[in-house]
């Protein structure tokens, strides 16, 4: 059902996917094409606001702050694998793989190739926003929850 706080959660979070996702350009290597990286992130953000951290509230506000970056840890690694999976059937469209077991295993090595992309070294805007940006809306959601539903 539709509360005040997952609309709230899932705005918030789809927010902080999208900067989120801006400051992980830094990471990559230069001339690297992202297309619609920052809006399929956004999306997960909102998707994933409204599903993780919009159930999670009502259980005070320590709660809220483990469930809001619960919730970012949730969308990067949605993120990570939606992303890396449309870059395996690029990559499948051109024929860089002799079997579809070889494309499946690459999916997993992509992601956690952008996943090492992020922490080591570590990009520190991204991970202050995940963390950070985690806590702070988890707060607010929880804030909303007492105040309007």
């Amino acid at each position: 059902m539709p509360t005040m706080s997952k609309l709230v959660a899932g705005v918030f979070f789809g927010a902080l996917a999208y900067f989120t996702a801006v400051a992980f350009h830094v990471a990559m290597p230069e001339g690297t094409q992202f297309g619609q990286f920052d809006l399929i992130a956004a999306a997960i953000g909102l998707i994933c606001g409204w599903r993780v951290m919009g159930r999670a509230v009502g259980k005070g506000y320590k709660a809220a702050a483990g469930s809001g970056v619960k919730t970012s840890i949730s969308f990067t690694a949605w993120v990570l694998l939606v992303t890396s999976v449309v870059l395996m059937i690029r990559k499948a469209f051109r024929q860089r793989y002799d079997s579809p077991l070889e494309a499946i295993v690459d999916v997993f090595a992509l992601a956690m190739e952008n996943f090492l992309r992020i922490v080591y070294p570590p990009v520190p805007e991204v991970l202050v926003y995940l963390f950070a940006g985690g806590v702070l809306g988890g707060l607010l959601t929880e804030w909303v929850k007492k105040q309007w539903d």
